[in-house]
């Protein structure tokens, strides 16, 4: 069985909402506030609370940066607005020319100046490069190894994403929302989350992204906004009919890296669901689920009491090599880290007689195993194809006899015992005594 996480993204993804979904599936949620909120992102605190959409009870994450709130204002589906972003707190005179409807500002929003600040900002005004960004995780912030890889990784994709769309190398790019604190905090709280949950398979729903347009820095722009669509490139996406953004840059850069796989939730055990919820109101439940459970194995078709890997099946026709050169290309396989040679006799064309060379090994070993055959045998050619492996499980005790000791190999898996001595043993106890196979095996019992 496989440990599997499984994100519903019907009404899009934001960072926060991916935050809190995540955070629902964990049994104690003060114990990851405390951990993100000692990490040291300068001026930030995030807090959990309650919240309710469409008579659905979920988390909402609230991160404030010096002790204010980013706010956003909704540009309507004709595409009029005031696009206005504002902070909660102290100061409520700063503005920013763009919205979305989870309750974040965009990331879209950036300068496109020459050359690098070495300072790093911490108020939402700030516009940070890659290479501040990364200044800060490896560091400043207290964050495990991988969680820094993976964060580094989400920025560097949404980097591409817009040095794509507005033309400028990836290193001169300056963020200025997604750079902000409040989205590294979410950034970072996500991969946080993903490494202390260690699924062993993330899935996700194809994405809803909204429809209609979005306003920034640069002006009205389409829905999916431009870098959020090249994140997406390859992912399964849709418009609908609700009018707004639903998936912002961050969400898509975050479902990207960890995503292996888009569709339709498959078949599995589910023990908890985590809501994690938007700010704004639709007539649908604005909020990502996070389904935990089991799904079965994809390479343990078998089940979980046999080993399966995966292996290569390579073979070739012969009909003009004598018997000892084949014997000698089997003994050389097996040498080289074959798990199995056989040979097959078989009718070839012009009705003339010929040999089936069959050899199973590790996909690791494809290569090698191959050249040996082309180089040691007549064969101008040889199949390769890809198929798994399942053994039952194996084990060896030792069973003492008047004549000496015994191996006795063990297998079991899937209900079913079997044990067999190991042949050179009751060989040995048959040549020494005067003794058939039969009288060794009858003895054995």
């Amino acid at each position: 069985m496989m440990k599997t996480l499984y994100l519903d993204c019907q009404m899009g993804a934001a960072g926060d909402m991916l935050m809190a979904a995540l955070l629902e599936l964990l049994p104690a949620h003060n114990d990851f506030l405390d951990r993100i909120n000692r990490l040291g992102i300068p001026g930030v605190t995030v807090t959990c609370v309650p919240s309710e959409k469409c008579g659905v009870t979920g988390s909402h994450i609230t991160v404030r940066v010096n002790g204010e709130e980013e706010i956003s204002d909704d540009l309507d589906c004709s595409g009029q607005g005031n696009g206005h972003v504002h902070m909660t707190g102290e100061e409520h005179d700063h503005e920013h020319e763009h919205d979305h409807d989870h309750g974040h500002s965009h990331e879209h929003e950036q300068s496109h100046e020459r050359g690098h600040s070495h300072g790093l900002g911490t108020d939402h005004h700030s516009k940070n490069g890659l290479h501040e960004i990364e200044h800060l995780i490896f560091g400043h912030i207290n964050l495990s190894d991988k969680a820094k890889k993976d964060v580094m990784a989400v920025y560097r994709l949404i980097a591409d994403a817009e040095s794509l769309v507005h033309g400028e190398p990836a290193d001169q790019i300056h963020f200025s929302e997604v750079g902000s604190m409040d989205a590294l905090a979410d950034i970072a709280g996500v991969c946080m989350l993903m490494e202390s949950l260690a699924p062993d398979l993330i899935l996700a729903s194809p994405v809803h992204v909204g429809s209609g347009q979005v306003r920034c820095a640069h002006g009205i722009l389409p829905v999916p906004a431009p870098a959020t669509a090249y994140i997406l490139r390859d992912v399964p996406i849709y418009g609908g009919n609700i009018a707004g953004e639903l998936c912002t840059p961050t969400g898509a850069a975050l479902l990207k890296h960890f995503a292996a796989k888009f569709g339709p939730m498959p078949v599995m055990t589910v023990s908890s669901i985590g809501y994690g919820m938007g700010t704004k109101n639709f007539e649908a439940a604005n909020c990502v689920r996070a389904f935990w459970g089991n799904t079965d194995d994809p390479d343990d078709p078998a089940g979980e009491n046999n080993e399966v890997s995966k292996v290569s099946e390579i073979s070739c026709n012969l009909d003009d090599m004598t018997p000892e050169a084949i014997g000698f290309v089997q003994e050389l396989l097996f040498k080289n880290g074959a798990l199995d040679v056989y040979t097959v006799a078989i009718g070839m064309k012009k009705s003339r007689p010929g040999i089936l060379l069959c050899c199973m090994c590790e996909k690791k070993n494809t290569d090698a195993i191959t050249n040996l055959i082309l180089r040691h045998t007549s064969t101008l050619g040889v199949r390769v194809s890809q198929t798994r492996r399942v053994v039952l499980r194996r084990t060896e005790s030792i069973k003492a006899t008047p004549y000496g000791p015994v191996r006795i190999k063990n297998a079991s898996g899937n209900g079913f015992e079997k044990a067999k001595p190991e042949y050179e043993d009751i060989a040995r106890i048959a040549g020494d005594n005067d003794m058939t196979l039969t009288d060794v095996m009858d003895l054995l019992k």
